[in-house]
């Protein structure tokens, strides 16, 4: 296999290691710092907080005798506490045996059950909070669209320059009133009975006056995203392409695009766009796509892996704090929601186990995002924030969710499980891990 293949079609692939490195890192750093500060509250003291393993490149002692440090490895980080004989936590018997009370009350192995146990889950729960602080920064940051659908900028479609302007507040197009945000379904309803056709009459009112200008079809076929890894991603379509016919037919909906890709059933399709006011054309074959829905299940689709929108930017009105703060948490349970209905469904066979990536994928998926700006980027870090929180609390040894189930039978038992018995699950554990990033791997060289 052409292992240059994996390589996004944008840069180099030490740009795509680049990026990958920096996601990991910010996620790795939360979720380790989580597990430090709860266990500073909790009166348990940390010998070392490092991002990355192997050799050292940066190290200080603060005044509390932690070392912080930078190593050579940037593929995880960790949190080295009082009484650990190394990174994976396990117990220094001998170190813990020549301690007075009050030192082995400041270790891990020695702390109340109440504070192993916080200063654990801690770390999962830190990754969750950064996911909801980004969700709610960009939302707040993108606004929402208010009651009214006023124009903002003009994006660059094939029949431009129209006559509607930015600042006019759309009331009607081709004669039909826009119906109110607040309708459920209701715009789906209005793009079906939309005629097909660019320009169309608008209805606007523009500095008080109520006037008809030319506007463009409403939902263009218009690229305003790129799915990672997709077919129009590797093929080198760009965020702007509009398309503007498939097989040589004219098409200015987005939904005739739709309705092309899903009814071909994996039929390559040449897809002509226009990029920079230039004609390029495309051979695009389209995939098979697990997507989730809202009961729980999924449906698979044939996809080219695009995101439209509007012809125009739509202006936008604050979005309050608290309503952003709501929206935050609700995306990062959503993300939890779809991952476990996934796992779940690759389980039982219902959807492939394609859908699982491994490191490769991941750090694909981290310079495409990255491609596609700042933002998609930063909103890219809180899924997979979430993501890694979630795996974290997986009842796995090694993971932090091994060691609550330890938590929660020596709570039971009134006693931890033996030494020598933990040694074995978490070695079990290990391959368990190991297991699991061979397969994402395996993945990401063999899945189409």
């Amino acid at each position: 296999m052409d292992i240059s293949t994996l390589i996004p079609s944008f840069g180099s692939g030490a740009l795509t290691v680049v990026w990958f490195v920096v996601a990991l890192s910010i996620i790795v750093a939360i979720h380790e710092y989580g597990h430090y500060i709860v266990g500073r509250w909790s009166g348990i003291g940390a010998d070392v907080f490092s991002i990355g393993f192997g050799p050292v490149l940066w190290s200080r002692v603060d005044k509390r005798g932690t070392q912080w440090q930078l190593a050579a490895i940037p593929l995880g980080g960790y949190v080295k506490f009082k009484g650990d004989a190394n990174a994976a936590s396990g117990k220094d018997g001998e170190a813990m045996a020549e301690m007075s009370d009050a030192e082995r009350r400041a270790t891990m192995h020695g702390a109340p059950l109440w504070a192993r146990a916080a200063t654990v889950l801690a770390g999962p729960v830190f990754n969750f909070i950064l996911s909801l602080i980004i969700f709610a920064a960009v939302m707040m940051s993108n606004g929402q669209v208010g009651d009214k659908l006023i124009v903002g900028d003009m994006r660059d479609l094939p029949n431009a320059p129209y006559t509607l302007q930015e600042g006019d507040v759309v009331r009607a197009i081709n004669g039909e009133t826009l119906p109110s945000f607040d309708e459920p379904g209701a715009f789906d309803d209005f793009w079906d009975e939309m005629a097909k056709q660019d320009p169309l009459p608008y209805g606007v009112s523009r500095a008080g006056e109520e006037i008809e200008v030319s506007g463009p079809y409403l939902y263009p076929p218009l690229v305003l995203s790129l799915a990672p890894r997709s077919a129009a991603y590797n093929a080198g379509l760009e965020v702007g392409d509009v398309f503007t016919a498939i097989d040589g037919t004219p098409i200015v909906a987005f939904s005739e695009l739709k309705e092309a890709v899903e009814s071909g059933e994996g039929r390559t399709l040449l897809l002509t766009v226009q990029r920079d006011g230039e004609k390029q054309e495309f051979a695009l074959t389209p995939r098979r796509v697990d997507e989730p829905q809202a009961d729980g299940g999924f449906v698979t689709n044939w996809r080219i892996g695009i995101g439209g929108g509007l012809a125009f930017e739509p202006a936008t009105e604050a979005l309050p704090f608290g309503d952003a703060v709501v929206a935050g948490a609700r995306q990062t349970v959503r993300i939890m929601e779809g991952s476990l209905s996934g796992l779940y469904h690759m389980v039982t066979g219902a959807i492939s186990s394609c859908n699982l990536s491994g490191p490769v994928g991941i750090a694909q998926t981290s310079a495409a995002m990255a491609s596609q700006g700042t933002q998609s980027f930063i909103w890219f870090i809180a899924v997979l924030s979430t993501a890694i929180g979630l795996l974290n609390l997986f009842p796995i040894p090694m993971l932090d969710g091994g060691h609550l189930v330890f938590y929660a039978y020596e709570a039971v038992a009134g006693r931890p499980p033996a030494d020598g018995v933990l040694r074995v699950l978490m070695m079990g554990g290990l391959m368990i891990v190991l297991g699991m990033m061979l397969f994402g791997l395996t993945n990401d060289l063999f899945c189409p």
